[in-house]
């Protein structure tokens, strides 16, 4: 997903250092040397939050204490989950809300077990690839736009908290949506940089539906940092969905106002999408790196490569290497270019296709794949595997309780706000994820009626020796996966708690081949944040990497850790985001 809250110009902490060092003249390299008297790294952060009872942390801080209030009120680490992520709709429309779709790992204390749900939606079933591309021919397009009804397919967010509430939740669904329901009501003080981005999105989006700014821009303009925001329709919605359940969604009151506007304005999603639409209960997937057992989703999520990059990185000494060194860097790097080789050929809903799930997480694969790697020069271009083939914008927020239940959730429009369509009277737009399908005949992401497209929302968690060791997402496009390695590096390989991990400065490679761009030649190029020394930008350039010193678009960190021998839980929300990590 392309997170909107992921790019911004305002600095925390370093960054904002580099900018005092750029206008003053001093050189990159004095300011690479400044390093934390505590940690002896070259960044500064803040402390971990501490909890014995459990912990929440999202990316909005008012989400945050809606999902703690849950917990205190004896629900569950999944009615948190449901009850935040709700509030979170109402509060970073900019990246989430019920018109996108979700996916979560759940672990279940009671039976040490981990639980994935794909709670993604599919694409109209009365649309042909035939119609599609006929009515792109319209719009003088041979692929997707991001906005207006063709791009968008089912929202599955309502379905995914249904499912998770029947199976793990305590408390009634009128209680997790009251604190939202409220909030809608009578308001919420917008915060910084979810401000930001809605001020960017409404001039754009505003010319898609009348009925968009009437609840994104009742006043003419996005509302500003610090207003107060109300959205009375979605509070009318979700007060629909307290008392009735999914059916009101997905076969009552509100499929048939979706139905009726989709029919007059020329969309094409119908009330017998919604009636056939299911969410899926599946096993996540893991790799062993170093000891530490890491999962994700299986496709039509990007979550296996990460798992890619760890699997080929596992037979590197990143510790030697060091941190944010050249070496440990560059073979990341690639290391993403080679995985995103098979993310771009293979990855697609496996109803669909024949994806080669145990060739691509194999060992063996991953040593070939390594074998490619160069140590003294970037690759420009690497050719897609041939793994064995086995028959048969975005939000992120993690919670844990006393009992130990932990979540891992992600939800998200796709691109910022989304469509640009908003049902008059429902109070939430609808996710453009069907634009990440392409119209390659013979692809195994090709566009078809009733199908999932490529998502790039992706949860994750680490167990140790059988037992929960952490829950942690890292939003933001193609950045996910790359994010998710880099996070694992920096808590396995350099040793660095939650909230370093989070705040230590990142990278993210692009260019790489996709599902709607031409193969990579040229190796595309790597932006950097400011906290990556000097030395290792010159050695990186040195060896053939296009570098870029970009400001934002590294992604947005949440994380829960549970300390066995302290039984305690520790939190971490990023200083990049206006989040809060909060227990009890």
């Amino acid at each position: 997903m392309h997170s909107p809250s992921s790019r911004h110009p305002r600095f925390r902490v370093l960054p904002s250092l580099a900018a005092i060092v750029s206008i003053l003249g001093l050189c990159t390299a004095q300011l690479s040397a400044q390093v934390d008297r505590v940690t002896g790294r070259p960044f500064a952060t803040r402390s971990e939050v501490i909890a014995q009872h459990g912990m929440v942390c999202t990316s909005q801080p008012l989400a945050t204490q809606v999902g703690l209030d849950v917990l205190k009120q004896g629900g569950s680490a999944i009615d948190a989950a449901i009850a935040a992520n709700a509030a979170l709709g109402l509060m970073e429309p900019v990246s989430n809300g019920i018109g996108g779709d979700l996916f979560a790992i759940v672990y279940e204390a009671k039976t040490k077990k981990l639980h994935g749900l794909n709670a993604s939606g599919r694409s109209a079933l009365g649309l042909s690839a035939a119609q599609l591309k006929a009515e792109l021919a319209k719009l003088g397009r041979t692929t997707i736009p991001s906005r207006g009804f063709l791009p968008i397919s089912v929202p599955g967010a309502v379905d995914g908290w249904f499912m998770l509430h029947g199976k793990f939740g305590r408390l009634p669904m009128q209680r997790l949506l009251a604190p939202t329901i409220l909030y809608a009501r009578e308001g919420f003080p917008v915060s910084e940089l979810i401000a930001h981005y809605w001020a960017r999105s409404v001039p754009v989006l505003g010319k898609e539906s009348g009925a968009f700014l009437a609840t994104y821009a009742p006043g003419g303009r996005a509302p500003a940092k610090g207003e107060i925001f109300k959205n009375p329709d979605l509070a009318r919605t979700l007060s629909l969905l307290a008392d009735q359940g999914r059916d009101c969604f997905y076969r009552g009151e509100i499929a048939g106002k979706i139905d009726a506007f989709f029919a007059a304005n020329g969309g094409w999603l119908r009330k017998i999408d919604f009636e056939k639409h299911t969410s899926n209960w599946v096993e996540p997937v893991s790799v062993n790196y170093r000891g530490y057992d890491v999962y994700e989703l299986p496709p039509n999520g990007q979550g296996i490569a990460a798992l890619q990059m760890l699997n080929i990185l596992e037979g590197f000494d990143l510790r030697a290497m060091g941190f944010n060194s050249p070496d440990a860097l560059h073979v990341m790097i690639e290391a993403k270019k080679l995985a995103f080789e098979d993310r771009a050929k293979f990855y697609a809903d496996p109803e669909f296709s024949k994806i080669p799930l145990k060739g691509l997480l194999a060992k063996e694969y991953a040593a070939q794949r390594r074998a490619l790697i160069k140590l003294d020069r970037a690759g420009k271009s690497y050719d897609t595997g041939n793994p064995a083939l086995q028959e048969g914008d975005t939000i992120y927020l993690t919670t844990a309780d006393s009992d130990g239940n932990m979540v891992s959730l992600i939800q998200s429009n796709y691109r910022g706000m989304g469509s640009g369509v908003v049902v008059p009277g429902l109070g939430f737009g609808f996710q453009n994820r069907g634009e990440m399908f392409t119209l390659q005949e013979g692809h195994a992401n090709n566009y078809a009626p009733g199908k999932r497209p490529f998502h790039t929302i992706i949860p994750a968690f680490i167990m140790k020796d059988g037992a929960p060791w952490a829950s942690f997402g890292l939003m933001g496009g193609a950045m996910q996966p790359q994010g998710h390695v880099q996070i694992v590096v920096n808590l396995i390989d350099f040793g660095m708690n939650m909230q370093e991990a989070g705040d230590a400065a990142r990278w993210q490679h692009e260019g790489s081949t996709d599902y709607d761009t031409p193969k990579m030649a040229t190796g595309g190029f790597v932006n950097l944040e400011s906290g990556v020394p000097w030395a290792t930008q010159a050695e990186l350039k040195r060896r053939g990497h296009d570098l870029r010193i970009d400001l934002g678009g590294y992604g947005g960190y949440q994380a829960i850790r549970w300390d066995a021998k302290n039984k305690v839980y520790l939190g971490a929300s990023e200083s990049r985001k206006d989040g809060q990590a909060a227990g009890w």
